[in-house]
């Protein structure tokens, strides 16, 4: 069949469109922005469809001859998300109807709570997207899941970070709330199967694993298998989801805009109240994979560096994404530049590897402690912070993010462009380039570039001005000397 993968440049979405073509299915991705795929390992094999899910008009070229939908979007972390996700499934619907598709997957989350007082608004929007998608006219399976577990998922980084860095904690009561959470593959396995379900089939199932847990069961199982000491976890009336997902936000890497609609949506008991999907969909035979396998799983792909996707792969509808401007007058507005050079005593292959490697655990080779100040305040003020890390410690992608920076253009062996995404007055790039030199040396150019607005972004380049020589200048210093000594 043809299907058509939207969020393709997601966690989700990413997984499953190289298990579809494994499946022997045709695959067409849609994408706002058909670069962000550039890079993905299996893009030769698929249709890369440029279009918006905001925008209507944009939409019937990528829905042409396809028989399967898959909608694997959401706007979490993004200003107005509820009214943003409405208008998106309304034109899915539409333009999936109006295509003649015959089958539309959906993965959303569990049922909110009765109470639309007490509900979380994640949840209330999730559930509100799949009765889009019922109402469609087309087939639909909605896919209900809690909390899924797999290497790169928001859900695992917040469990794995809280674990691992906190061997004792105070918690709020909503860690002895019941949840089934799944295995990222019995996921995968799920929305692969969907695309085969009878015409008839128009309706929503709960999937979940073969375990139900608490958040607190889920950590002290976490700890056995990673090799840690138990845990020692307190919970107390006082710690409000609010209270709680700043506290998430601290320690993790995942940003309060995404830590408060989870946890806000744990607050609730999330089990599966059926399992009719066997019925079209049996368990494998060995079972779905339960808690502590998933755990293992992710912890292998963690430690071998083969995590496929990660939750901060994607970017939100809102996110910038006008690319570096190329006018050297910059279309007649102001910007302000900070150009560095040095002469390297290495090839350009051997300076290349210390550009790629920039970031994540490697860190930024300059003034770690700038650097992480920086992280902090970008925090403290709703940003993503310094934390995001890398998805893998040796290679990068067009697209994927990379601590508070996000690869915009990455040309093998010559150029990496960053955009910045922590908050600013402004937009910001980072530029590093290696050429060739002759006589077996290169040369290393660095060029930062921001373009402010208005007048609290001409304060802040003249506030931190002063910094650069330090940070920008060590950064090109030390990138220079680890091409010429690797060992340092």
């Amino acid at each position: 069949m043809r299907c058509l993968v939207t969020g393709a440049t997601g966690y989700i979405g990413g997984r499953l469109a190289p298990r579809l073509l494994a499946e022997g299915h045709t695959v067409r991705c849609l994408a706002r922005k058909a670069g962000r795929l550039r890079d993905v390992p299996w893009v030769g094999q698929a249709e890369i469809a440029e279009g918006d899910l905001r925008k209507p008009a944009t939409l019937p070229a990528a829905f042409a001859d396809v028989d399967v939908a898959y909608y694997l979007v959401h706007s979490l972390g993004q200003a107005g998300f509820e009214a943003a996700d409405r208008e998106a499934a309304t034109n899915f619907a539409a333009a999936a109807r109006a295509a003649g598709v015959r089958r539309i997957v959906y993965l959303g989350g569990p049922e909110p709570a009765a109470d639309r007082e007490v509900s979380s608004p994640h949840l209330r929007s999730r559930a509100e997207v799949g009765r889009i998608l019922l109402g469609s006219g087309v087939p639909t399976a909605v896919l209900r899941a809690a909390v899924i577990i797999g290497s790169g998922s928001a859900s695992f980084e917040m469990l794995r970070y809280l674990t691992e860095r906190l061997p004792a904690m105070v918690t709020p009561r909503w860690v002895r709330n019941r949840i089934q959470p799944i295995a990222v593959r019995d996921v995968l396995r799920y929305l692969v199967a969907c695309a085969d379900l009878p015409p008839e089939v128009n309706r929503g199932f709960d999937i979940g694993g073969p375990d139900v847990l608490t958040f607190h069961d889920m950590m002290q199982r976490y700890a056995r298998v990673a090799g840690l000491p138990r845990r020692m976890i307190l919970p107390v009336r006082a710690l409000t989801p609010s209270l709680s997902s700043l506290w998430v936000g601290l320690v993790t890497p995942v940003p309060n805009a995404i830590a408060r609609p989870l946890v806000e949506s744990l607050v609730h008991e999330a089990i599966a109240h059926e399992h009719d999907i066997a019925r079209y969909v049996p368990d494998p035979p060995g079972g779905l994979t339960d808690f502590d396998e998933a755990v293992a799983l992710a912890l292998a792909k963690v430690r071998d560096a083969e995590v496929e996707t990660r939750w901060s792969t994607a970017s939100g509808p809102d996110a910038p994404a006008e690319p570096l401007p190329s006018d050297p007058a910059w279309s007649g507005g102001s910007a302000y530049t900070d150009l560095r050079e040095r002469t390297v005593a290495a090839p350009a292959a051997a300076l290349w590897r210390v550009i790629e490697g920039v970031g994540g655990e490697h860190g930024w080779y300059s003034f770690p402690l700038a650097w992480s100040v920086r992280g902090w305040l970008d925090r403290l003020v709703g940003g993503v912070g310094l934390r995001r890390g890398r998805r893998d410690p040796h290679r990068l992608q067009v697209g994927e993010a990379l601590d508070f920076w996000r690869v915009e253009e990455i040309v093998p062996g010559e150029l990496l462009r960053l955009r910045a995404e922590m908050r600013l007055p402004g937009r910001a790039w980072l530029e590093m380039r290696a050429e060739p030199a002759g006589d077996g040396s290169s040369r290393y150019i660095q060029r930062a570039v921001f373009l402010p607005h208005g007048l609290a972004g001409h304060l802040y380049w003249k506030s931190v001005a002063p910094f650069h020589a330090v940070v920008f200048g060590g950064m090109a210093r030390n990138i220079a000397q680890g091409a010429t000594h690797p060992a340092r």
